[in-house]
């Protein structure tokens, strides 16, 4: 049982144990879930108020997160709540004593040769995988977010012990061989769940991927050329640099631009600037300025990387390409996508060209009113400006009253209200809440982070998430979801093997200290994942809470879809627990969080002005919806073109194959992204005087390195979210329906990794949906793809 929040004042007088949702480890599997005496139950609307309070009161913050500093005679709790981590010299006992536990597990898996222990081969992997990725995964969020040197390099020195032994075992072939000979026995396979057969075949790709099936010299090569192109990539992902680094202008071709950002930029001779090719500047410039010959100049400039960013791309698809056919592929998007929803670059390619040519009557609307107000031919330099001017002439026509209404949007949007409302929206769709909770001295990485335990409907503990968003000095301004630890399934012999350890350097529980119940039908331990929202939201001051921009919320939402995955799929292994699943469907859950953000149903949850609790009215509601669908309108579809025609450039990229070896192959990066531009562009850049391209905007194009081949998959999932909205969320009018809720959770988040998406993506819509007519859906291929396609992405929320 949970109890309600206790201030400073009253815990001294009362002495209550602080409310947690760790289990002990030693107690036996049909003890209770709490690991605190029950005092009294606290009511939803005490939590709601409270999950308010703590993000928009400086000072009910203050007091409410006075216990973290004043331990009451208590020992520090760790890092997260890892009880090895009370000093920068516990992330090295850490690592050590995980990877003891691993090279123990390794050794057992390589000893196996009875049914009974390849039985148990697949959770001994599982297991040394969630060794790993504790380690792993924890050691480099806090490495890049504490403050103190000292234990971010301590983290970092843990991070790089583990990272190292994971290389080791990629390539100790023993461990994939054991694998083998258990897929390779019936009576070992029908023993096994769904889940241990689908986290078998996913290691035994990890292994594949690894090269462990090579010979000696190529899987010699392989892991050079591995280790080759993490750096290259690493160095165009933050690289990027345009090949000159200001255009110089006459200040009179400036006119448009703000005069006081002309005089920022004017050079010695005051008749001419140098505007820059990075940064804010230009961007304002091609929207402001009213010299089109100065726009085209700028748009060039800016739409042409250096050289040796061109050099370094090329250098990284050729690597790609023949490490790709090193692993017997026949190009490195082939060998990417093998396990991915599409499988296959043909796929990926259906799904493209189908989704440009239904977004292509939008994107020629939209372009012809921009014409319209050229008056002559539209060029791409042209978008900004013109795209600019309509939305100008759309603000200047709305009534003041409208105006001023939309600029107070944010008083409605403080972030203890937004908090408030997805603990609400969860409650209705899933039967979770979200319950603010104090932490224990030492638990978070700065002061201004805040506990929150997620819980059922009957108090039931599910997850911890921490939530880092307010902005300080050097933090990382992107917002992000991190899972700390995934869910799984604690063994029996985890337990025992805990119980018997009497070392006192060493953590004796079997989830090092961090968060764990019992599961009440299973009566077996449960992991529960531990989550880091970070985002960069401003900081309430004493007087005024962190009040939101429509687009923060949106994030918001966003982030926290990832973390509802976590919460809602925990899986018994973690290979498929939550947000690991293809990398084409993990962005499915966030996308589809972003609508509920400014649904009107949702609104009405938690929108309410920060001083004067009142709501947000149904005029404001109405103008929002408005706003975004003239925004839409305008530019709507040329900014999904954007995204499809980058995705088409990242597929013909990944799937080019040259004609000499692959040590001197070359792609000539330029010509094959304007040759995707002419094919599909609306507005492709047009080539210079003597025919050849004027642009190489592909060296800024940063996501070829992570995203390599997989650029797709977030308008991918954007359609599939579109559709499930559409006909799943609103199809009975309202978006808050506990059935369709429950559908969702059930046909897709509690699945994790667990169920091919295909799979999902049909049960979720239902047999009866003509999209899943046949069921075309299931199995995937071609035409599935192709179906979503023509699902296209629609034109709201787009970015303003």
């Amino acid at each position: 049982m949970l109890r309600p929040w206790v201030c400073r004042t009253c815990r001294l007088q009362q002495h209550l144990p602080r409310r947690s949702i760790t289990t002990s480890a030693l107690r036996s599997a049909s003890a209770s879930a709490s690991a605190t005496p029950a005092h009294f139950s606290p009511s939803k609307k005490s939590d709601d108020d409270t999950l308010r309070r703590v993000f928009d009161s400086q000072s009910f913050w203050r007091d409410f997160s006075a216990s973290s500093s004043y331990s009451l005679g208590r020992q520090p709790t760790g890092l997260v709540q890892n009880q090895y981590l009370t000093t920068p010299d516990g992330f090295r006992a850490f690592a050590q004593v995980s990877l003891q536990k691993c090279q123990a597990i390794v050794s057992r898996v390589l000893a196996a040769s009875t049914v009974d222990e390849y039985r148990g081969l697949v959770r001994q992997l599982d297991r040394l995988s969630d060794l790993l990725c504790r380690v792993i995964d924890l050691s480099d969020f806090i490495r890049a977010s504490h403050p103190d040197p000292p234990v971010q390099e301590a983290a970092g020195q843990a991070y790089a012990l583990m990272f190292e032994y994971m290389n080791v075992l990629n390539t100790t072939t023993g461990l994939h061989d054991q694998l083998r000979t258990a897929l390779n026995q019936p009576e070992v396979t029908d023993h096994w769940s769904s889940e241990e057969k689908i986290v078998a075949r996913i290691l035994l790709q990890d292994f594949a991927n690894s090269a462990i099936h090579m010979p000696p010299l190529e899987r010699q090569r392989f892991v050079s050329l591995s280790n080759e192109i993490s750096q290259l990539g690493s160095a165009f992902a933050h690289g990027a640099e345009p090949a000159r680094s200001h255009v110089v202008v006459p200040t009179n071709n400036l006119r448009g631009l703000d005069p006081l950002l002309v005089q920022q930029i004017k050079r010695w001779n005051p008749r001419s600037a140098a505007v820059p090719t990075v940064g804010l500047i230009p961007r304002l410039a091609l929207r402001s300025a009213h010299n089109e010959d100065v726009r085209r100049e700028i748009y060039q400039a800016t739409r042409t990387a250096n050289s040796r960013q061109i050099q370094r791309l090329e250098q990284l698809l050729a690597k790609r390409a023949e490490l790709a056919q090193l692993a017997g592929f026949s190009t490195f998007a082939h060998m990417t996508l093998n396990d991915k929803m599409a499988r296959s670059p043909a796929a990926v390619s259906e799904f493209l060209t189908t989704l440009i040519t239904s977004n292509r009557p939008d994107v020629k609307e939209e372009l012809f009113q921009l014409q319209v107000q050229k008056g002559n031919q539209l060029q791409p330099w042209d978008h900004a400006y013109y795209v600019h001017s309509r939305v100008r002439q759309y603000e200047v026509s709305q009534q003041s009253r409208k105006s001023r209404e939309l600029a107070a949007i944010p008083e409605f949007f403080s972030l203890g209200t937004v908090m408030q409302g997805l603990s609400r929206l969860f409650d209705r769709l899933y039967g979770v809440r979200l319950v603010p909770i104090e932490t224990g001295p030492g638990e978070t990485w700065t002061p201004d982070v805040r506990r929150l335990d997620v819980v059922d409907e009957n108090d039931r503990p599910l997850a911890v998430i921490y939530c880092d968003l307010f902005s300080r000095p050097n933090k990382h301004p992107n917002p992000a979801h991190f899972t700390l630890r995934c869910a799984r399934e604690i063994t029996p012999e985890e337990i025992a093997e805990s119980a018997s350890i009497d070392d006192p350097a060493v953590v004796s529980h079997p989830n090092d200290g961090m968060a764990t119940t019992v599961d009440t039908e299973s009566k077996t331990l449960r992991q529960l994942p531990t989550i880091a929202l970070v985002c960069d939201f401003p900081e309430p001051s004493t007087s005024t809470p962190s009040l939101l921009t429509e687009h923060s919320v949106r994030t918001l939402f966003h982030e926290m879809g990832h973390a509802l995955h976590s919460i809602l799929g925990q899986t018994k292994l973690q290979s498929i627990s939550g947000t690991r699943c293809a990398t084409d469907f993990a962005e499915l859950p966030s996308v589809l969080m972003e609508r509920f953000a400014t649904d009107p149903s949702v609104l009405a949850l938690y929108a309410r002005h920060w001083q004067t609790d009142q709501p947000l009215s149904e005029t404001m509601i109405q103008h929002m919806a408005q706003d975004r669908a003239v925004h839409g309108a305008i530019y709507g579809a040329v900014e999904n073109e954007a995204q499809i025609l980058m995705a088409l450039v990242d597929q013909a990229y990944h799937t080019t194959t040259t004609t000499e070896s692959p040590p001197n192959s070359h792609i000539n990066t330029t010509s094959l992204y304007h040759e995707v531009y002419f094919k599909h562009a609306s507005l492709p850049d047009p080539l210079d005087s003597s025919g050849n391209p004027s642009t190489s905007w592909q060296g800024f194009f940063g996501h070829l390195y992570g995203y390599g081949a997989t650029y797709y998959s977030y308008i991918f999932d954007r359609a599939i979210a579109n559709k499930m909205w559409e006909d799943v969320f609103q199809s009975g009018g309202a978006a808050i329906d506990r059935d369709a809720g429950e559908r969702y959770k059930n046909e897709v988040l509690r699945w994790g990794g667990g169920r091919n998406g295909w799979e999902c993506v049909a049960g979720v819509l239902g047999a009866q949906n003509p999209s899943n007519a046949d069921g075309r859906l299931v199995e995937g291929g071609d035409e599935a793809m192709r179906e979503v396609g023509r699902w296209g992405l629609g034109r709201d929320g787009v970015s303003g």
